[in-house]
């Protein structure tokens, strides 16, 4: 039967600590053995004699524990040496040894917390800059590249035009209708909750045409756009950029510009501000339904209430933002597909950040839209 492990203490006299080792000292032991030896303790000892007759198995982990054990002793000031070693356990004692020398325990330089997070603000920083300067660097080379065409009408895709006009918008108008629809529902339900209060129920067409025309329709038929069509583009690019089919369409003499991002912007320049429309045509049906069955109000007063607040400069100051977000969604999303790596993880992270940055563009040209507005009193 195999002999259970032991790590006996023996304080000795003047300045001496007699330490023993006996049993099988293998990987099953480690755990227990590590404790134990942890927690001896020096003691002002200035030399220390580790008896190691006793051990009658000894592994890679074993061997280990006995070499770390005198290094550490050594390092604490004692004189730490082994005795009765069995000469069958001495090559793995130096093998171990030369590993330790070979790969020494790297001491990492944590620094200071705040100077640290100053760091990584900065790093984050300088990273944005340079990725909105790049990002600016392929909106040049879009907008020449779309002159070109332009100018050269022949050279417009039409087969990949009306391919990208039905992905992203006749085949996204089943969840942008859906969603849309549902949001008039909320919006109607609050706004009638807070109006009832001050016995002006009938004051929510005017607010559910306001806030459709004007802000919700946009943008939220934007955002689901950026999520489902910006992020398909960047994974088709990317998947062709790991396919290396761009660098083939580049040695044939191909613009990759003109012959995969043209078509992808244009159709969102079309598809963006028709989807708008039926947004709000949804929006604005779902609140009507719903406050003619939460209000007392019938049909046709809700309607003419509705159509006296739809007034054309709301409608038009929604419309306009339309093509500006859709072409930032179609950059965005080609534009980080050209970056994608040698790798599948490389399209997973860029078609997320693709999607992240199309949002964060299209809330601030939002935002940016709604100062000018109100600066111009529109």
């Amino acid at each position: 039967m195999e002999q259970e492990p032991e790590w006996i203490e023996s304080p000795g006299a003047d300045g001496r600590l007699a330490l023993s080792a006996k049993g099988a000292w293998t990987i099953n032991a480690v755990s227990d053995l590590d404790r134990r030896i942890k927690g001896t303790r020096l003691n002002g000892a200035a030399q220390v004699e580790l008896d190691v007759s006793g051990i009658t198995r000894l592994d890679t982990a074993g061997a280990w524990l006995l070499y770390r054990a005198q290094r550490d002793f050594a390092g604490g000031g004692a004189d730490a040496t082994l005795v009765g070693l069995d000469a069958r356990f001495a090559p793995l004692l130096e093998l171990v040894e030369q590993a330790d020398k070979a790969h020494p325990e790297i001491e990492r330089d944590r620094g200071n917390p705040v100077t640290v997070l100053l760091e990584r603000i900065g790093r984050a920083v300088c990273e944005a800059v340079a990725e909105g300067v790049s990002l600016l660097n392929f909106l040049g080379l879009t907008i020449i590249t779309m002159l070109r065409v332009v100018v050269r009408p022949r050279r417009m895709r039409i087969v990949s035009l009306v391919n990208q006009i039905e992905q992203t918008g006749l085949n996204a108008l089943g969840i942008v209708g859906l969603l849309l629809f549902l949001i008039g529902v909320v919006l109607a339900f609050q706004s009638a909750e807070q109006l009832r209060k001050f016995a002006a129920e009938i004051l929510t067409a005017d607010g559910l045409a306001i806030l459709v025309l004007r802000e919700i329709g946009v943008l939220i038929a934007a955002i689901l756009i950026a999520g489902r069509s910006g992020s398909a583009f960047t994974a088709e690019i990317g998947m062709m950029k790991v396919n290396e089919e761009i660098d083939a369409l580049r040695t044939t003499g191909i613009d990759p510009i003109e012959v995969l991002v043209l078509p992808r912007i244009n159709a969102l320049l079309i598809t963006l501000p028709l989807l708008t429309f039926f947004a709000n045509f949804a929006a604005l049906a779902g609140g009507t339904l719903m406050a003619v069955a939460a209000l007392d109000v019938t049909f046709p007063q809700f309607i003419r209430q509705l159509a006296d607040a739809m007034t054309l400069k709301n409608f038009l100051v929604g419309m306009v933002k339309a093509p500006v977000f859709a072409f930032l969604i179609g950059l965005v999303g080609c534009y980080e597909g050209l970056q994608v790596g040698g790798s599948a993880e490389s399209i997973g992270r860029l078609t997320t950040k693709s999607v992240v940055e199309s949002i964060v563009l299209v809330i601030l040209a939002d935002a940016t839209f709604s100062i000018v507005f109100a600066y111009l009193e529109i």
